[in-house]
């Protein structure tokens, strides 16, 4: 398997590359919920509908506080290696060996001070609110491996009445390990929750983005940008 390979000078630049680029591409981060506190390990599980997944869980980490890994298909992450550096780290889909392996490598992270692993327990890339999610047992496995909080996140990309779309993130409510069927009817809730979503009231924005022109244009003319 490909291990995390955090710090160091390149890990710093791709930090901050992450961070730019993430900037550049959005209004910005916004969550509803408690993104919970403390110095113990967590499991993070989210549906997983775009590129950026990963991307908006490292900047939801540097917000938080949390020291951030994600799995990652193995394929994948061999071909985009780099990705190690911000705390990636795969698995090969299908290959009871290589699951065991990623599951005691996650095991030994969710114990670290601060950690937060990532799993998009879909597997694949999926259309934002088609329901029901299908999940696999992965996230049930590492939970009770890791025997941490489960934090479900629900992410969604979404325009409003602005030129650059906005990420929302909705935290649903942390929980012990169990079934499957418990990591589903949360994660579910949750993209419910942000489908209904027609505005950012509620959310707080805790990475800015940039400016549309309409909202520059605002800004030279003395006006606060909205919302």
């Amino acid at each position: 398997m490909i291990r995390a390979a955090k710090g160091g000078p390149f890990g710093w630049v791709m930090d901050r590359y992450v961070g730019w680029k993430f900037r550049s591409a959005f209004r910005g981060l916004w969550v509803r919920g408690e993104l919970p506190a403390g110095a113990g390990g967590r499991l993070v599980y989210a549906n997983h509908t775009n590129w950026w997944d990963g991307f908006v869980f490292h900047q939801l980490c540097r917000a938080a506080g949390w020291d951030a890994y994600c799995v990652m298909e193995e394929r994948n992450l061999e071909r985009y290696r780099f990705l190690s550096r911000l705390g990636a780290f795969s698995i090969r889909r299908g290959e009871a060996g290589s699951s065991l392996e990623t599951l005691r490598y996650a095991g030994q992270l969710l114990r670290r001070p601060r950690a937060a692993v990532c799993i998009f327990p879909e597997g694949e890339l999926r259309p934002f609110g088609v329901l029901p999610l299908r999940l696999e047992r992965g996230v049930e496995l590492l939970a009770r491996v890791g025997k941490v909080e489960c934090v479900p996140l629900a992410i969604r990309y979404a325009f409003f009445e602005h030129e650059r779309p906005d990420v929302l993130v909705d935290v649903g409510t942390p929980h012990a390990g169990g079934a499957l069927s418990r990591f589903q009817t949360e994660l579910e809730a949750g993209v419910r929750r942000l489908a209904e979503t027609t505005g950012l009231e509620g959310f707080r924005r805790v990475v800015s983005g940039g400016l549309g022109v309409a909202e520059r244009w605002d800004v030279v003319r003395g006006r606060a940008p909205s919302a």
